[in-house]
């Protein structure tokens, strides 16, 4: 367990000192240099006497039951419910933030909720949950905290499953992944321009974490990209993006094309329309990605999974309730043997859409 120095604050590893009285936090390529009692740009990390601690262990923005498919996670434990929660905070300056009353909260002391690593796993339990997601705000920012919580998990038999945008330093990130067991990472466009001047962040980071879990990591990985008009709905750039997945993770990682709604810092944007989120996913399942769905609206066809064998459906999805399923106890297409990629029980679960607050004591 991390080393607590006063309630809810944490000692952190990745930080150096530099020469000029402030240290550098190494969490993630952002490298924020902090004077004495400056926090980073996450506000959770913070330079007290000469060290990186981080502020908010323990604390949480809420504890919620939720569907797996909606974070979105569609190969992994289909229909079953996962334990949610969150902090405050992000890495990230995204100027569409869906999540910003959470991701950009600095009323640490009032937002939050608290419960211990152990405290967390024993209500997953209690709730029925086969897996903890940290998910919200962006786990990277509260490493600590996530990764004493996914130790626990595994000691008691949860899964662990990490929802990010991937903006993390290789070493943080090795420690971080050895205990998650499923990952959906936000790959928010495919320029370097897009995640300079809109997420304040480098694409290049972001395409390292996904390499790192694909081939060295056993984590299941499911990707998502919230399609903004005029930003990242380009055919040349969703081709792009579609052909260096294949390329680089291969065909069997999942793709979700999610519309935007105007939010935080992008309210003159418009709605993404759904064929915006069809023509994404067209260009994708022609590139070879052999899963393709659209998230945040309604469409039934595009939600499901079929086989890419044969062109059957295999799980039936209408909103976040599953209908048909056509997968073998081993998780073959019935139709014609072919394997479907993904972490399947012999039955699928039957928690539904149902979102469930938990208050913890």
């Amino acid at each position: 367990m991390s080393e607590l120095i006063t309630y809810h604050t944490v000692k952190t590893r990745y930080w150096h000192r530099l020469d000029n009285n402030r240290i550098q936090c190494d969490l993630c390529p952002r490298y924020c240099k902090l004077r004495d009692g400056q926090r980073g740009l996450c506000f959770v990390r913070q330079n007290l006497d000469g060290q990186v601690v981080m502020t908010s262990y323990g604390r949480s923005s809420g504890f919620a039951v939720d569907p797996i498919e909606k974070k979105p996670l569609n190969h992994f434990l289909p229909g079953t419910p996962v334990f949610s929660f969150g902090t405050a905070g992000c890495n990230l300056a995204c100027k569409f933030c869906q999540n910003w009353d959470i991701s950009k909260s600095r009323e640490m002391d009032t937002l939050m909720s608290r419960a211990s690593p152990e405290a967390i796993a024993r209500a997953a339990l209690d709730q029925g949950c086969k897996s903890v997601a940290y998910t919200y705000n962006d786990p990277v920012i509260f490493h600590e905290y996530a990764i004493d919580t996914a130790q626990v998990c595994r000691n008691h038999g949860l899964k662990s499953v990490a929802v990010s945008a991937g903006y993390v330093c290789p070493e943080p990130r090795s420690e971080f992944y050895r205990w998650m067991d499923a990952a959906n990472i936000d790959l928010k466009a495919f320029t370097e321009r897009f995640y300079h001047e809109i997420t304040g962040s480098h694409l290049q980071a972001v395409l390292e974490t996904l390499k790192y879990i694909k081939h060295e990591t056993p984590v299941w990985l499911e990707l998502t990209t919230l399609i903004i008009p005029g930003e990242n709905d380009s055919e040349t750039e969703l081709e792009e993006m579609t052909q260096w997945v294949v390329e680089n993770l291969g065909p069997d990682v999942p793709m979700h094309f999610s519309a935007f709604h105007p939010d935080w810092k992008m309210r003159d944007k418009p709605h993404t329309p759904l064929q915006s989120l069809l023509k994404a996913r067209q260009i994708a399942l022609k590139n070879g990605v052999h899963y393709a769905y659209v998230g945040n609206v309604h469409d039934k066809a595009a939600d499901s999974t079929y086989c890419h064998g044969c062109g059957q459906l295999l799980i039936g999805r209408d909103w976040y309730e599953l209908s048909e399923w056509n997968l073998d106890d081993a998780g073959h297409c019935q139709f014609c043997g072919v394997s479907c990629a993904g972490v399947f029980e012999a039955k699928p679960g039957n928690w539904g859409a149902k979102r469930k607050a938990v208050a913890m004591s």
